[in-house]
């Protein structure tokens, strides 16, 4: 089978699905497009590039349609029906309707009195008239299976804020697995009140009366209750673990993809090390719903059922277990304050301190070059201090209440029987030596979760503040509405900026001032200027990375923000000036997470980028592995494979920010010489100091202070643009010199 059966080719010469012929397009494809078709009928622009298929799927299925449907924002449901149920659906809307080639089509009407379905064929344009098909023909074709699409009209939990809320929903989902623990735990708690009473009659009655036959009877039905039990308790377990697990995973997915959608802006503000701290308290949270909360949740069956039979066999000795679990309670509500109070200064700490951790090994090739390590250790010291004064202080407010609260357990635990001893020998008829030792046995189970329930306060102060840590940087606003919504033009590269103006977050100035240009699809733009101007700030509004700019920054004639973000950058090519490439082997960072790219089309990419030569002399060739951090490849040709998995998607828009500044000469020549030939029939940005990569350039536009000073051929701005005229004469002083009088001067040979 081939691989482009699992991932749709989107990247040919047509975009428009209305002129793809049946004959070219994959089955597969097709049945994308019906899905694709009927979500637009909700209001739903979805990407068949968002789709990712299930490993061993020829066809996408309904189960993994529904799946993927649900993460773009919709809700779906698979189902299979007959064709009278099917035929009755007259007033539905688009209906998805499998075929058993793997294809599929949209049912957009019914007609059960003539026994037929209208399909449309979802290639074909909207306005095409659907075609009637009566039971016998699409029996045919029809596997039965349907796909039902509505637009989710309530916030989902992709895009409600983290909170204590958002968490109990999470595991408020498992509704079948909390229904079963639930059974489970009220079956144990009523089996354990049988042991005691069981004990109860052995004492009572067969060492009283030392009646042999009870003994055997009473031995029979402890057997009994203990297998019941046991397997009970296991099946408990085993739900509790499933239960968890599933929460763990969905929690996880969510958290990442929250994690992934905020705007780079907010990246680039924040510490690395200090925000993936604060994200991973949310774990601590996770622990404590499915660890402590559930657990002493699942024991309050217990306190439930046998409280009302411990008021049977004594009310004061009961009322006495509940006055001091009470008490403890309310020692543990006076010193939540305080303690939360120094549990988030200990948080804090560790997050500075794990932010240094972060940064140390992040930058460890500086810190060994330039030998830092003793400045290291000392930073590192200071920090640790802190850490450690706080987690005293954490220790110490928590023995207050520990220490108040022994006394109170104690007395639950052992001074109960003291009293009972004593109210057995005053009045023999109130508590018996079964009873009392009865009411000890389910005393304990009743004492635990009592306490266990007064503790869990406690932990509540330091859940808390790590649930407020993670939600302040995962309820940041995202780009999530402009990943999944706006315009899917298809891209041809004519770029206009009509008074745009851009100040950074924090800043006073404007990084750009009243910016006015217009270059049309094809052409070759240059951006210079000096540091400041202003060049990265246009490659970051042109990527949609910065959305909050005024005036009117066009592509093709729509304005930037009304079209889909992720359809923006698919379709732009991005090269760095420092490019970060994946974990992984040189073929898959080249084809970048998409598949259904062949070798061959990694060889063409490689050998536009002047990657070629040097990936073939490697041991592995395309793959070969890459090390974390690209330490056994050079920054040259980590940039070449950069430029490589920029153009292997075949964008008609590129951005090259500084792209050649890490290549030596050598490599940079041979991609300055590909330039024209990667440039052929699309639009380049390129941003460069080095006006000689630039000369070719149909338009080159020289930045000033965040203005437009001139725009022109490069022969045209050496005669009337000052700014670039000195530029240019600064970077080529030195090739003059030796022409005049063949030597250069001391500054032009430090250049």
């Amino acid at each position: 089978m081939n691989q482009t059966d699992h991932v749709p080719d989107v990247s040919g010469p047509s975009s428009d699905p209305g002129r793809e012929s049946a004959s070219r397009v994959s089955p597969t494809m097709i049945r994308l497009r019906a899905v694709v078709a009927a979500a637009r009928f909700h209001g739903l622009e979805l990407d068949v590039r968002d789709f990712a298929a299930e490993p061993g799927e020829e066809s996408p299925s309904p189960a993994t349609l529904v799946r993927w449907l649900e993460e773009q924002g919709a809700v779906a449901k698979g189902m299979r029906i007959k064709w009278r149920y099917l035929v009755k659906m007259t007033n539905s809307p688009p209906i998805v309707l499998m075929f058993r080639d793997g294809s599929a089509a949209v049912m957009v009407g019914a007609d059960p009195s003539k026994g037929v379905v209208w399909l449309r064929d979802p290639l074909k344009d909207e306005a095409t008239a659907p075609v009637p098909v009566d039971e016998l023909r699409l029996s045919r074709i029809w596997t039965g299976d349907v796909l039902l699409i509505k637009r989710r009209r309530d916030q989902s939990e992709a895009d409600a804020p983290i909170n204590l809320t958002w968490l109990a929903k999470m595991v408020l989902r498992e509704k079948r697995s909390l229904r079963d623990i639930a059974i489970a735990s009220m079956t144990l708690s009523i089996l354990q009140i049988f042991p005691p009473l069981i004990v109860m009659q052995v004492i009572d009655r067969v060492v009283n009366y030392k009646s042999m036959s009870t003994l055997i009877s009473i031995s029979g039905i402890i057997v009994v209750f203990s297998v019941y039990e046991v397997l009970l308790s296991y099946g408990r377990r085993e739900l509790s673990m499933v239960l968890t697990t599933r929460v763990d995973s969905r929690i996880s997915l969510h958290v990442f993809s929250r994690l992934v959608s905020l705007p780079l802006e907010y990246f680039e503000r924040q510490q690395a090390g200090n925000l993936l701290g604060r994200v991973m308290a949310i774990y601590k949270v996770r622990d404590f719903l499915t660890g402590k909360l559930m657990n002493t949740f699942l024991d309050l069956f217990t306190l439930v059922v046998i409280l009302p039979f411990l008021f049977y066999l004594s009310s004061t000795l009961a009322w006495m277990t509940v006055a001091a679990a009470g008490c403890i309670g309310l020692i543990v509500v006076v010193f939540m304050r305080p303690v939360a109070r120094v549990i988030g200064e200990q948080m804090q700490a560790e997050r500075e301190r794990g932010a240094i951790l972060y940064e140390t090994v992040a930058g460890i090739r500086t810190l060994k070059t330039l030998a830092l390590e003793n400045m290291r250790k000392q930073v590192w010291d200071e920090v640790t201090a802190v850490v450690i004064r706080w987690k005293l202080a954490v220790g110490r407010m928590s023995n207050w209440p520990q220490t108040l609260v022994m006394p109170l357990d104690m007395f639950i635990n052992r001074g109960i029987i003291l009293v009972g001893a004593y109210l057995a020998l005053v009045s023999p008829s109130s508590a018996g030596v079964g009873g009392l030792v009865a009411f000890m046995m389910l005393g304990n189970r009743v004492a635990s979760p009592l306490v266990g329930f007064a503790k869990l306060l406690d932990d509540f102060n330091e859940v808390m503040t790590s649930l407020g840590e993670a939600a302040s940087v995962l309820n940041q606003p995202t780009e999530t509405k402009a990943l999944a919504t706006g315009m899917r033009p298809a891209i041809k590269g004519a770029l206009s900026f009509d008074g745009v103006d851009f100040t950074y977050p924090g800043s006073t100035s404007k990084a750009l001032n009243n910016v006015n240009f217009e270059v049309p699809a094809g052409t070759m733009l240059g951006l210079v200027g000096r540091s400041g101007s202003g060049k990265s700030t246009i490659t970051r509004l042109l990527q949609g990375v910065s959305r909050s700019y005024t005036g009117y920054l066009k592509l093709d004639g729509i304005d930037l923000r009304e079209i889909n973000l992720t359809h923006l950058r698919r379709s732009f090519g991005v090269v760095l000036q420092d490019n970060f490439l994946f974990r992984g082997t040189i073929r898959e960072n080249i084809t970048a997470g998409r598949p259904g790219y062949t070798i061959d089309d990694v060889v063409r990419a490689a050998r536009m980028a002047g990657a070629e030569e040097f990936i073939e002399r490697m041991p592995a060739g395309y793959e070969t592995f890459i090390e974390e951090g690209s330490t056994n490849i050079s920054g040259g040709q980590r940039q070449r494979l950069a430029i490589a998995r920029a153009v292997i998607t075949d964008p008609k828009l590129m951005i090259l920010d500084e792209a050649t500044s890490a290549l030596d000469p050598e490599s940079e020549a041979l991609v300055n010489a590909n330039l024209e030939r990667i440039g052929k029939g699309r639009t380049m940005v390129i941003v460069s100091h080095r006006l000689s990569s630039l000369v070719n350039c149909d338009q080159i536009c020289v930045m000033d202070h965040g203005s437009v000073a001139d725009i022109a051929p490069h022969d045209v701005l050496l005669e009337r643009c000052d700014i670039y005229r000195t530029l240019w004469m600064q970077q080529n002083r030195h090739t003059e010199g030796k022409s005049k009088s063949g030597s250069s001067s001391l500054v032009a040979k430090g250049e």
